[in-house]
């Protein structure tokens, strides 16, 4: 197996600035960082509310089981509205504007659910939470991978999906001992925290770049990098690059389908397209119901899953930059948790160039929630059908994945944003 499918460009390792080869991890990286990730925290326990939460909201509110499959599905129709627009919001309004402008929908909709008296007031909260996570999803692993250098990007941004985990996890803990309204109050605290907490961190230097503001960038890489580090040479690279990039073409939606971008889309695409018709969130969503089908305790069987799914995460994110990328989504096969559950959303983040990676991000967070809805909304179909069929297909479609990653994706680990756009999407 080749150990790199990326063309190489013209760039030279030895030409890159030393704090985009490697630098530590400062005290503003580290906050910065952790504000962002609270919106991981929002999107897990958005994701994994509907399950704990089941028989209370059915029985407080009388609501039958085709009410609450619309209850629990129209969140992936609101992340359909979100990632829509995800990329151009933050090409708009920044990394940290748009995390923050979401951030109140979450919010807006965990009051909705905490304090709901009929379904209608439901259904509009979890709506609200859906468009606030389909930002989120796309904006945090691209700010992350924007303002850490390369020997940390990984880990860093693969952290999202641990966090995410974390968040599904502790709805599964927690669900299990207080009330449904309660449980939506606790989803309330980590919204809130980030949005304090964005005041308090600084924007994307590349963001800015983008937008011109060179004098912000500078005084935001010194920040990000430790008041004792050289920056100017980082910060005319991310210049130069951002420049030619924006050269060829503008922010518009066919610009991304150019024949130069083409492996882009097709890695970026085939990854949210498998990730989600693997069944995973035919899962979560379904947990409980799943476990009793099958004779078995749903407490014990969604704390077994919480249990399972953090340190399958956090080795995923210590590997990341260790083994790389592609071992790691071929090792779907053995835990999701561990490589599919959260590096396309890293490579995602790292494969666009400036000038499309609002339209490119768009395009790939609407694919992936668009399928999460198809996969939601079809499983009890499916299983009414044929319970094993529905698994087999499931299994069948994760060994497509390792055939995919082994021929088309391509490793990312090591390389500044700046070589590996330029190379994959053939600027240079």
């Amino acid at each position: 197996m080749e150990e790199d499918l990326l063309p190489r460009s013209t760039i030279n390792a030895e030409d890159i600035p030393p704090s985009i080869a490697g630098s530590s991890a400062t005290p503003v990286l580290v906050l910065s960082t952790i504000v962002a990730l609270c919106g991981s925290m929002s999107t897990g326990c958005a994701l994994g509310y509907s399950s704990p939460a089941e028989s209370g909201i059915m029985e407080d509110l009388d609501l039958s089981t085709a009410s609450y499959s619309v209850f629990g599905s129209i969140l992936t129709i609101g992340g359909v509205i979100g990632g829509l627009i995800s990329g151009k919001m933050a090409d708009l309004i920044g990394r940290r504007g748009a995390m923050w402008f979401s951030e109140l929908f979450i919010f807006a909709g965990w009051l909705a659910i905490a304090f709901a008296k009929t379904a209608l007031w439901l259904d509009f909260g979890r709506l609200l939470m859906g468009f606030g996570i389909g930002v989120i999803c796309y904006v945090v692993p691209v700010y992350i991978a924007e303002i850490t250098p390369k020997n940390l990007r990984g880990q860093f941004t693969s952290a999202h999906q641990l966090i995410l985990c974390s968040g599904l996890s502790l709805m599964y803990f927690i669900g299990n001992a207080v009330t449904w309204r309660t449980l939506a109050l606790f989803g309330v605290i980590p919204s809130l925290v980030q949005l304090v907490g964005l005041f308090f961190i600084p924007e994307s230097p590349r963001w800015l770049a983008k937008i011109g503001k060179e004098k912000e960038l500078e005084t935001v890489l010194q920040r990000l990098r430790g008041k004792n580090v050289d920056i100017s040479q980082e910060a005319a690279y991310i210049i130069d690059y951002t420049e030619t990039f924006q050269q060829h073409s503008k922010s518009r939606i066919l610009d991304l389908f150019q024949q130069r971008y083409t492996h882009s889309l097709i890695v970026g695409l085939g990854l949210m397209l498998l990730q989600q018709f693997t069944g995973v969130n035919a899962i979560s969503f379904y947990a409980s119901s799943i476990f009793e089908k099958a004779g078995f305790s749903s407490s014990i069987g969604t704390i077994t899953m919480a249990i399972i799914q953090i340190p399958a995460t956090a080795l995923s994110v210590f590997l990341t930059d260790k083994s790389g990328r592609r071992p790691l989504l071929m090792g779907y096969s053995v835990a999701y948790s561990l490589g599919m559950a959260g590096l396309p959303w890293v490579i995602m983040s790292e494969i666009f160039p400036i000038n499309v990676k609002g339209t490119g991000g768009s395009l790939l967070t609407l694919v992936n929630w668009s399928c999460s809805w198809i996969i939601s909304y079809s499983y009890n179909y499916m299983t009414e059908w044929s319970t094993a069929g529905t698994f087999f297909i499931y299994t069948g479609i994760c060994g497509l994945t390792v055939l995919f990653v082994t021929k088309v994706v391509p490793e990312t680990k090591g390389r500044a944003l700046e070589e590996l756009q330029a190379s994959i999407n053939h600027f240079l």
